[in-house]
């Protein structure tokens, strides 16, 4: 899914879409963004399949239904609730990984347009964005 996650992020959010996506980049007043939208465009599908598949014994339909499904928690719960901190349900992390996902989501988001972004993905995020956490994390070991 994260493949896929970044080609639509990528080419559908900021594509063809980006009327519903440019509230995330340019924020406004209020709780709930456009952006918001793509969450029904993500679970109609899902539900879909988890429904008709069950119903007709196509468990490769369900399953496909299920993994749009468990990787939209996912989403939730990365996105939503550790990198914006949406709904305050946990504090900040100093976790490597935590740290990287959240630096190369800033710096997916110091781009304001649909062009010239950068990375697309969530659950996975280039190797300089890691390199950037850990070279940060021994800076601030040093003493002086």
């Amino acid at each position: 899914m994260e493949g896929i996650t970044w080609l639509t992020h990528r080419y559908v959010m900021h594509g063809f879409l980006w009327y519903l996506h440019r509230d995330h980049h340019q924020p406004s007043p209020g709780i709930f963004e456009k952006n918001d939208l793509f969450f029904l465009i993500f679970a109609i599908p899902s539900w879909l399949c988890i429904m008709l598949g069950l119903q007709q014994h196509q468990f490769t339909v369900a399953a496909i239904g299920f993994g749009i499904a468990l990787y939209g928690l996912a989403y939730f719960i990365v996105h939503e609730v550790i990198i914006h901190q949406r709904l305050k349900w946990f504090s900040r992390s100093n976790n490597q990984y935590i740290r990287s996902i959240r630096w190369a989501h800033k710096m997916h988001h110091k781009h304001t347009g649909k062009e010239e972004g950068e990375s697309f993905g969530m659950l996975m995020v280039a190797k300089k964005y890691h390199d950037k956490v850990r070279k940060d994390k021994s800076m601030n070991n040093v003493s002086a």
